[in-house]
């Protein structure tokens, strides 16, 4: 897994994390694995039919990965517990982030899940979410957020980055900056934050900033336009968020990903390419496509052409790819 061996194929495909479709690993499975070079796959209830199917699913994608010399996968889910869990009976099933009273409860959902996530073969859960849901508002995140104060966010959540990733799960906090103060869905449409920077650091930055003292794995970027800091791009096609904000400024040096590309608040609004070469300039590292489509061949051969034309953009995707082995090495080998 040395990066001086990569080739651009090897760094375009690395920053790309893919769905798929199936419950077994098929010809266009494995057309992703050896042909786009995917560095990750997102699985969703889809792909599973029971708990020995899905260990079965994603060991045959860690032997097929290795048996091509490829470096290892993540493989990751949305296993929140409550309104978002992948994962259904005969797994542990959870009420949620919001019903949580105590510390404990933190610690017994890291617990539980990373453990049966492991028996699976899964080494990466796109959770906690680290927004704040206030009071005073119907929030999008009522529900999936650990509440309204800051302060209870940031230790709930440290607590499960910690515990998940003591037992070798990565952990992803999501929606940077904060996506607790809009109503708007952005699996639908485009959202709108009118809040200035100092109004975000005074609270939706501050869970950010324990999962990041916690060494949190990952960070996903929301959908949403903060217009008093970008007023053109959401987050995850930000340069002034992803690049200014998270790493120069709160100095996350993580992988940052991207929320799923095929929402609406990206579908509707941002032409594809200009949303790739967006993330490129942004220095997020992972592109995130939860169906199989065309998109994907198509973000791979963007990605590719913006390596081979531009020393600037093949010295930023070999950093984002450092950052991506580094994580790899720390979670995926023995």
């Amino acid at each position: 897994m040395k990066l001086s061996n990569f080739t651009n194929e090897n760094i375009a495909g690395q920053r790309l994390m893919v769905g798929f479709n199936g419950t077994e690993l098929n010809d266009r499975l494995k057309f992703l694995i050896k042909n786009i070079k995917v560095g990750g796959v997102v699985l969703f209830s889809r792909n599973i039919s029971s708990p020995n199917q899905l260990k079965e699913l994603c060991l045959s994608i860690h032997d097929y990965t290795a048996s091509i010399d490829e470096p290892p996968l993540f493989i990751s889910i949305d296993q929140e517990g409550g309104k978002v869990a992948r994962l259904k009976e005969p797994f542990t099933i959870f009420p949620g982030n919001s019903k949580m009273e105590k510390e404990e409860d933190a610690l017994y959902f890291a617990s539980v899940t990373s453990k049966e996530l492991k028996e699976c073969d899964i080494n990466m859960d796109l959770a906690p979410v680290m927004d704040i849901a206030p009071k005073d508002i119907k929030s999008i995140m009522e529900g999936r957020a650990f509440g309204s104060d800051s302060e209870w966010v940031s230790l709930m959540g440290s607590i499960v980055i910690e515990n998940l990733q003591k037992n070798k799960i990565m952990a992803v906090a999501k929606h940077f900056p904060g996506i607790g103060r809009t109503v708007a869905d952005s699996h639908l449409d485009l959202p709108v934050l009118d809040a200035d920077l100092e109004s975000l650091e005074s609270f939706d930055l501050k869970p950010f900033q324990s999962a990041i003292n916690s060494d949190v794995a990952g960070i996903m970027l929301s959908h949403i336009i903060y217009k008093k800091i970008d007023p053109d791009f959401p987050a995850s096609l930000s340069p002034k968020i992803a690049r200014d904000l998270l790493r120069s400024q709160m100095k996350f040096n993580g992988i940052v990903m991207t929320d799923d590309l095929d929402m609406g608040a990206i579908e509707k609004h941002y032409d594809f390419k200009l949303s790739i070469n967006q993330i490129l300039i942004s220095e997020i590292d992972i592109i995130t496509i939860c169906h199989e489509s065309p998109k994907i061949d198509t973000a791979f051969e963007e990605v590719l052409k913006q390596l081979k034309d531009s020393p600037e953009m093949k010295k930023k995707g070999m950093e984002s790819v450092e950052r991506i082995l580094k994580i790899k090495r720390k979670y995926l080998t023995n």
